[in-house]
């Protein structure tokens, strides 16, 4: 390849998950995916200016109005300048500590895989909510909801909670797990930064409100065409873990993406969603509410049985399914390339 051999990227890949599955998101140094947000606002800032006094007001994130066109073209460059930044930072860093050592180069390179991947992370998030769950504690179970959905939280019961983090598990499935291993295999750590940018991206201006409708419409685009082919793949993976996995129906997680995928607002996210729903006979989807506005979303899966607490453990179980069977292909891969 361009910076590495195949054999290379697929073993520093590897060994990505497996710092990720042991150390997850450390605290220092700053996350990449940290500074990529401040890059986005910073950029935002030059290219939207706040008006004048708004700070004072009633809107204190007001911007200058402008045309929808122009809105796009600014969402456009955000975009490219974006992800061109953030590819070409990740490659230069990777170029210097080679220049330096050659394992210094595999070390950052490895690092930065395992900084685009959020398995541990995921864990972590999902059990914040599970543990006060189980202990009853429906206060902090809400509170650790609203750290990682953008719904409205201080009402839910039980039920909606586990729904909540469920949701939030198997869609970012895709978002934090495939989709930067996949990029990561096609062109190593660069490549792989370039897609948690365009996440980011879509993360922090792809709504499609009145602020972002315009300007972040790239940006969500872009991340759709990003995560097209590992949606689908991930969609694979986890009907295989069902099937791998006592208690688990691969059957009906086929049958729920067949039926149910096509009716998420993203063309991606409903497959990992109905997949997971399908499996563990629960339904997913259904009211949010955003706000204070009540917002009706598609409903994925069957409702075999009420949702339990117990289904967060189920779909991080899940979660960490797909992981193994990554990385069971890639020692597999390694195997048959060096024997």
């Amino acid at each position: 390849m361009w910076l590495y051999s195949w054999q290379e990227i697929v073993m520093m890949t590897a060994a990505a998950i497996v710092v990720d599955w042991i150390v997850g998101d450390p605290k220092w140094p700053t996350h990449p995916v940290i500074l990529i947000g401040r890059w986005i606002r910073w950029l935002e800032d030059k290219l939207r200016p706040k008006e004048k006094g708004a700070a004072v007001g009633d809107l204190p994130h007001a911007r200058t109005v402008e045309s929808a066109e122009r809105l796009r073209t600014k969402g456009i460059f955000l975009t490219v300048f974006t992800i061109a930044v953030s590819f070409g930072a990740v490659l230069l860093l990777i170029l210097a500590a080679r220049s330096i050592h050659e394992w210094l180069g595999y070390v950052v390179s490895t690092w930065l895989i395992s900084t685009t991947i959020a398995i541990k992370g995921l864990k972590d998030a999902a059990y914040l909510v599970y543990n006060p769950l189980r202990s009853g504690n429906l206060q902090d179970a809400r509170k650790y909801t609203g750290y990682i959905v953008g719904r409205d939280t201080g009402e839910l019961g039980e039920e909606e909670l586990t729904r909540a983090v469920v949701e939030t598990v198997a869609e970012n499935i895709v978002d934090a797990v495939i989709s930067p291993l996949f990029y990561a295999l096609l062109g190593g750590a660069p490549l792989a930064m370039l897609y948690r940018a365009s996440n980011t991206l879509d993360s922090m201006v792809g709504y499609r409100n009145d602020q972002y409708r315009h300007f972040g419409w790239a940006s969500a685009r872009w991340d759709d065409v990003m995560n097209w082919i590992p949606a689908r793949l991930t969609g694979l993976l986890l009907i295989l873990v069902a099937l791998l996995k006592p208690g688990l129906s691969a059957q009906r997680a086929a049958s729920a993406v067949r039926r149910f995928a096509h009716l998420h607002p993203s063309p991606n996210s409903g497959i990992p969603e109905s997949a997971v729903a399908g499996a563990l006979g629960i339904e997913l989807g259904g009211l949010n509410v955003y706000g204070g506005v009540e917002s009706e979303r598609a409903r994925m899966g069957w409702p075999l049985r009420p949702r339990t607490q117990r289904d967060i453990v189920y779909a991080v179980r899940m979660l960490y399914g797909v992981s193994f069977l990554v990385m069971g292909g890639l020692l597999c891969v390694l195997l048959v390339l060096f024997y």
